[in-house]
């Protein structure tokens, strides 16, 4: 029969909350779904909760196995992550994602389908945004700490409860997108492209380290 741990809950919230961050997700989501009407924002919202969801729950049930099977360090996911983020960066730094959907609009405003491909639901939502090396880490080692069925079932409804109230934060920012004008939601979509490219670079940095590269090697 489980038990609560209720130190155990404590911990594993804290950890989630802060790694996953649910609450700095709305500018970031409003910089990546520029323009877009709100039930298109819903179902991206959700479906990026609903893919991380999925990848933090494969990784809390196998672990670093997963990685290790495929071949795959740790180190090596965080740099990859970080190199995917900064291109991301880069296409909010000079506006390059609001200019190629309005290209796709003139091209095709005949089928919506066709803006299927610039979902950023998966991609960076999900991964690395949501379900980054950060939160995969954190969910290994929590289940780690606390081994067994008990630990899991914990740290998964934690996981889900902050990915829940992630999920929240994004629906509401189209509030946040009224409030601040399209000037507004320009300043700080450059600004956090900004801070994005500077995430992604410190991604790589904590990668490189464990292979004996950059200021945290030794």
């Amino acid at each position: 029969m489980m038990t609560l741990d209720i130190a155990f809950m404590i911990t594993a919230f804290a950890t989630m909350i802060v790694i996953i961050d649910p609450f700095a997700i709305g500018p970031m989501f409003l910089a990546l779904t520029p323009g877009m009407p709100h039930a298109q924002r819903r179902r991206i919202a959700w479906r990026g909760v609903f893919v991380a969801g999925l990848i933090l729950l494969v990784f809390a049930a196998f672990g670093e196995a997963v990685l290790n099977f495929i071949g795959i360090s740790m180190a090596a996911f965080r740099v990859a992550g970080g190199i995917l983020l900064f291109l991301t960066a880069l296409e909010m730094l000079f506006d390059r994602r609001t200019k190629r959907r309005e290209q796709t609009a003139a091209d095709a405003d005949h089928d919506p389908d066709d803006h299927d491909h610039d979902d950023p639901s998966v991609f960076p939502l999900a991964i690395p945004l949501i379900a980054g090396p950060g939160a995969i880490a954190s969910v290994i080692l929590l289940t780690g700490e606390k081994p067994g069925i008990e630990g899991f079932v914990t740290v998964m409804g934690i996981t889900f409860a902050v990915l829940i109230l992630m999920g929240i934060t994004m629906q509401a920012s189209g509030y946040l997108e009224r409030a601040l004008g399209k000037v507004g939601i320009n300043v700080i979509t450059r600004l956090l492209g900004m801070l994005l490219a500077a995430l992604s670079v410190q991604f790589v940095l904590d990668g490189l380290s464990a292979f004996g590269f950059g200021p945290g090697a030794g």
